[in-house]
């Protein structure tokens, strides 16, 4: 198992974070990942990325700020397709967190429910709301484990076990969304359209059902996550950025970036940032 960790002690706070990305679930799962640690800030804006996350608390209660859902995590929250920001307070002393999560492509979270899935969208869920005790019973074994590879490797078995025998995702969604995704939202929804053969409306409904959102709005989560990319990797003018990220001009991003993100992206910039999430801290 080849973990990637990162410690990190600076003015945003003192953490560990991890991740691994287990073959045998490529395609379904972007990567597991678990951090711990003390922020100096007790908040943490979180921008939307086109993936849904499972989240296993491990430590005090996550309380939701901004966006809609439970209120506050004790065990775990299932988090569709963001469509803004969402914004979560560490309760405990010191700003302490434990977090594990599993960072879920659709194709995913299709398979683990097994129905449509873009009744979770813009909603973040108890986990044993959603999957019943199956989430209690992962939330215990993550909690019980003696280190992070034995941990990454109980989330992996869980998920595996539930989505070995589900049916796949429909073809020609399944390829619709990797272009959109390759291209970074650059793809015309049109033009992938035409090559499904599939109708307007049947693409629409069936991506929605499969995904969570319509095409044309999976496109628009893309760009605005290479924007945010880039935001946060060069200093590069923001016109030049616009055009990096697909935007017709520098207007049509900024409203974009402030829609998603509740930011400006000069705000964002100037905002202090986690390095492996690009999320913002707050509230000191």
């Amino acid at each position: 198992m080849r973990i990637r960790t990162v410690r990190e002690d600076s003015p945003l706070g003192r953490f560990t974070y991890c991740e691994w990305q287990p073959e045998n679930l490529r395609g379904l799962l972007d990567l597991v990942w678990w951090a711990e640690g003390c922020a100096a800030f007790p908040r943490k804006r979180i921008f939307p990325n086109g993936r849904l996350e499972l989240l296993v608390n491990l430590g005090p209660p996550l309380r939701l700020v901004e966006g809609a859902g439970e209120e506050e995590m004790r065990r775990g929250w299932l988090c569709g397709v963001q469509s803004g920001p969402v914004v979560v307070e560490m309760t405990g002393a010191r700003g302490y967190s434990n977090v594990l999560a599993l960072r879920l492509r659709p194709a995913g979270v299709y398979a683990l429910l097994a129905h449509p899935i873009h009744e979770l969208s813009g909603f973040n869920l108890d986990l044993v709301d959603v999957v019943g005790r199956a989430g209690a019973e992962l939330h215990e074994r993550c909690a019980g484990a003696r280190s992070v590879a034995e941990r990454f490797q109980i989330a992996a078995d869980w998920l595996f076990a539930r989505v070995q025998a589900a049916p796949p995702m429909d073809p020609a969604i399944a390829w619709t969304a990797a272009r959109i995704e390759s291209s970074a939202g650059r793809s015309p929804i049109a033009a992938l359209r035409e090559q499904t053969g599939l109708s307007k409306t049947r693409l629409a409904t069936a991506f929605r059902e499969q995904v969570g959102v319509t095409p044309k709005h999976y496109a628009r989560l893309f760009r605005f996550r290479r924007a945010l990319g880039l935001l946060h990797d060069s200093p590069a003018p923001l016109a030049e950025v616009a055009f990096e990220a697909g935007y017709y001009d520098q207007p049509h991003m900024a409203g974009e970036f402030r829609a998603l993100s509740g930011l400006s992206a000069g705000e964002y910039r100037a905002a202090p940032r986690f390095t492996q999430t690009k999320s913002v801290a707050e509230g000191r």
